[in-house]
């Protein structure tokens, strides 16, 4: 993506060249970014992979319950729903690759995280850059349909 990498191997070999708007954000929140080798099925499909579990285990249960109360899934809905999900599902439950749960995980990591920057501390604004972004600035939620359209035609809603 042209909004993360500008160039790969610009500087050399593994010294990429990253879009302005993301070094800001990584200076900010104290991360270096780091690529993953492409077309690397290994790496990207363990980020990949948590959507289809989102998917599998939250959204076509979610719209098969609403479809048969005859309701229609709306971001308020799925983010007041996907709260409940995550405390009774997906962080309580024994995670396969770890063998372990991901809530009792964060409650031992809490301790070794890095405090987020003071002026967003407690806060949903969101980061202010001195870089102004050559990409369109749109929210990240998006309306259902969106969403429903990404998903295999079997999905209920």
């Amino acid at each position: 993506m042209k909004t993360v990498v500008v160039e790969r191997n610009a500087y050399g070999e593994g010294r990429h060249r990253f879009h302005a708007g993301l070094w800001s954000i990584a200076r900010h929140f104290g991360f270096v970014p780091r690529l993953c080798q492409p077309y690397r099925a290994k790496t990207k499909g363990k980020v990949e992979r948590f959507n289809r579990y989102l998917r599998y285990s939250f959204y076509i249960p979610l719209c098969s319950r609403l479809s048969q109360a005859g309701l229609q899934l709306d971001a308020a809905t799925a983010n007041a729903e996907v709260l409940k999900w995550l405390a009774e599902v997906a962080n309580s439950r024994v995670h396969g690759e770890t063998g372990k749960r991901p809530d009792e995980e964060l409650l031992i990591e809490r301790g070794s995280l890095q405090p987020l920057p003071p002026r967003l501390s407690g806060s949903t604004t969101a980061v202010h850059s001195d870089v102004s972004p050559w990409w369109p600035v749109e929210p990240l939620q998006r309306s259902p349909q969106v969403y429903a359209a990404l998903f295999l035609e079997d999905a209920p809603c």
